[in-house]
């Protein structure tokens, strides 16, 4: 599995690190009430099946975090980019 680098480029994954799903949001800090919301958020995964966004730091390379969409069942890489990048969707249109 090759994973491209927004800045050094196209890479071997033994370079990267999977740091974790792209697609959780972090509860609000100052929310009161909400422990089963930060209990799901810290320790509760998915195990998708398909297309998913993940978090992968270039540990070998810049150190940059970089957003992977790839498929969980092919390891096929979608789309790349910065995390703040909205990633193309599976069917190939435009956001």
């Amino acid at each position: 599995m090759r994973i491209q680098c927004p800045f050094c480029g196209l890479r071997d994954h033994a370079e990267f690190q999977y740091i974790g799903d792209a697609t959780k949001v972090r509860p609000e800090t100052a929310a009161r009430g909400h422990e089963e919301k930060w209990f799901d958020y810290v320790y509760i995964r998915d195990n998708p099946k398909g297309p998913h966004e993940e978090y992968w730091q270039h540990i070998f390379g810049c150190r940059s975090l970089v957003k992977v969409k790839r498929d969980t069942v092919t390891h096929e890489i979608i789309d790349t980019g910065l995390p703040h990048k909205i990633l193309a969707p599976v069917d190939g249109t435009k956001n």
